[in-house]
Order: structure tokens, then sequence, then C-alpha cells
């Protein structure tokens, strides 16, 4: 596209949560490599500008609780306004409008067009007229569903954006992975290069109710590892699933708890030198996927595009009726796509990518989910 030929100063959007940033960064490289010069701005959410300023392709973070999105809090519409004359200022020659096929890009597009930014592209399911310069028919979900990295590929090379390095972005300090190293070795879990014993790290949190195994899963798998593998088992989270943490931990050996321990340079170093990651479908499983950590992924059926990407993984739940249904807390009330996958799986799983047992038939691929929507 002509129009884009020229441009210098981009504006990505991407109002959504750490891992959301995460998959739309082989998008953001595709933009940086064919504009080459060019300066990018992620206008994001505050979890998601934590992600953001370890990509090394994302020059400039500005925070935005937009008041369209699920995360923000209520404030003033002066907050808005001030926002939009703050990228006026910025004088960005195109913006780049990354969202879900869930969410509805007007009220970014309709921001963007009155901060005057010339070249405004994303995916619409309704004519957006004037808000967008450049409109790509969103076809999702009625006629398919992508991955998350390939929607946001794809939308960019609807302008002529393109890279060859298709991998999800993220870069650790020195200094964090250096800290990462001293907190392993101080547990015994130094050997991280793939000498001695293996080690596992456990993330059972996430934001979102219904995407969370439950405890007394984690605690029996826990166990089932410790017991086969007598190796230490490091558990991750916030401070405030440091209670959790410890509930599943308790009277079980080798185990370690850093939550609330670690920045997220940290934890990005101390999965990047596991040898597995067993997670939750939360921002941990997408930072293992980015730094090529295989990760046994127990994925609530809530929506189907975001399993693990480019990255030995399997991907663990029970099939239900009620699947793909984008809520926070499981409107069931029975959480069975996560509840009725029993412990024994997310060992076998582990069990699988750390090449101790053969693999089994203990989940469903991942193009082989997005495919049964």
């Amino acid at each position: 596209m002509k129009q884009w030929n020229d441009v210098r100063r981009i504006l990505c959007i991407r109002l959504d949560y750490m891992g959301d940033v995460l998959m739309s960064t082989p998008a953001i490289r595709a933009l940086k490599q064919s504009h080459p010069g060019s300066s990018i701005t992620l206008l994001t959410s505050a979890s998601g500008a934590a992600a953001a300023r370890h990509v090394p392709e994302i020059d400039a973070v500005i925070e935005y609780a937009a008041p369209w999105m699920k995360s923000s809090s209520v404030h003033s519409a002066a907050d808005d306004m001030e926002m939009i004359a703050r990228l006026a200022g910025d004088a960005y020659d195109a913006a780049v409008i990354f969202t879900v096929y869930s969410q509805n890009p007007l009220p970014a597009a309709m921001m963007c067009y009155l901060a005057g930014i010339p070249l405004r592209l994303a995916h619409c399911r309704e004519n957006p007229y004037q808000m967008l310069s450049h409109w790509v028919r969103d076809p999702e979900p009625e006629e398919t569903v992508r991955h998350e990295v390939r929607r946001q590929l794809d939308l960019v090379a609807s302008i002529g954006a393109t890279t060859a390095d298709e991998r999800m972005s993220f870069a650790i300090p020195p200094q964090d992975m250096e800290a990462a190293r001293n907190l392993l070795g101080a547990i015994g879990a130094g050997q991280a290069s793939g000498e001695g014993r293996p080690w596992i790290v456990m993330h059972p949190g996430a934001t979102a109710q219904s995407r969370r195994y439950p405890a007394s899963h984690w605690r029996a798998a826990a166990r089932a590892l410790a017991e086969r593998l007598d190796c230490p088992l490091i558990f991750t989270g916030s401070r405030e699933e440091a209670a959790l943490i410890d509930s599943i931990r308790e009277g079980l050996p080798q185990t370690f708890s850093l939550a609330g321990k670690l920045s997220l340079g940290e934890l990005g170093g101390v999965i990047s030198l596991a040898p597995l990651l067993i997670s939750n479908n939360t921002g941990p499983a997408h930072l293992a996927a980015a730094l090529g950590t295989p990760v046994v992924d127990l994925y609530a059926l809530t929506n189907p595009q975001h399993t693990p990407w480019q990255v030995a993984s399997r991907v663990l739940y029970h099939d239900v009726p009620c699947r793909n249904c984008y809520k926070s807390i499981c409107p069931q009330g029975h959480h069975h796509c996560l509840t009725k996958v029993e412990p024994q799986q997310v060992v076998a799983a582990a069990l699988e990518l750390l090449h101790v047992i053969p693999r089994q038939a203990v989940s469903i691929a991942p193009m082989q989910l997005l495919h049964a929507v």
C-alpha cells in the first residue's frame, strides 16, 4: 500500500493484558522491519505496558485505562480528552489497532481520528466509514477462527508489512537473568542447562476465575510429580496468590514459592531457564512460548485462539457444550472444562515434555482446538 510506504511514527494500540501484547509482537516486528527507521509507540494497559518494556521492537509505551475495556475503572472524560490531545501532539503518521474478534475497534479508531492520525488500520465487522482509512473485514468467528498471533500478522500483512520471524518477542535484561540464576541456585535448581535432575515451574494463578485449575488438582499433580521425579517444584505468582500457593505446597517436599518475589524480567529469567512450565492459560504461558520453554497449558475453554504459539506444548482441557463463553466467571458454575482434567493427565503431559515417557494421547493439539470451534 503506497500510503504506508513513508510512515515513520507508528502508534500501535493493544489495550489488553500481558499475554495479548506478547501475541501482538510478531505483527509489531513486521511493522518495524517493513518500515526501516520507523518509531513504534504502544498504547496499552498497565499490565500490557509491563510486557511492552521487554519488547525491543517497541520504542515507547503509553499507559491508558480505556473506558471501553473490561479492565478499566471509572474516570473523568477529561482524562480521555487529554489522551486524544497527547496523541495529536505526538503527530503519528499511522495507527494500527489490535483487537480480539470479540472486541470493537471503533472507540480506539474514533480516538485516533480525533487525534488527526491520517492512517488508521483495524479489523472491523461493520463498515467503519471515516473512522478507519484501512478496513480489514473481520471474518471471525462466523467464517473462521485464527490463532491470535496469526490474526494480527494477517492484519498488518494487508498493508504490506511482513516478517520471516513470527516468534513472539520478549527480552530479558542481563541483571534480571543474573537474579533469576541466583534465586534458582539458592534453592537447588541451578542446573538449568539440562545438566542434573529436572525441575519444574508451576503457575497456578490467573486473573479470571474461570481460567484457574482447582487448587486440589494442582496439589495432586504436584505431589505425583514430586514422587515420580524427586525434583524441585518452583511456584510463581503474584503476592496476592501467595496463600493459594502455600495451600498447594503444604506438606510437599522440595517445593519453593517465589510468589510476589519476582519482577516480570526475573520471572522471564526463571521461565527461560526452566525445563518446563505448567500453567493456567494466562500471561506466563505466553511468556514461556516467547522464550521457547515447553509448557503444559491448562486451557479453560473460555476462548479458542490463545494456545501456546510455536513452542513444544500440551494443551489440556475437557470439552464442554458451553465452550467459548468468553466469561471471567464460569456461567454454568461447574468449571468442567478444567475440573474434569485429571491431575494424572497433567503429570503425563509433563513427563512427555521432559522426555521421561513417550508421547501419549493426553491433549488435543492447538490447531485442532481452533478448528473445533
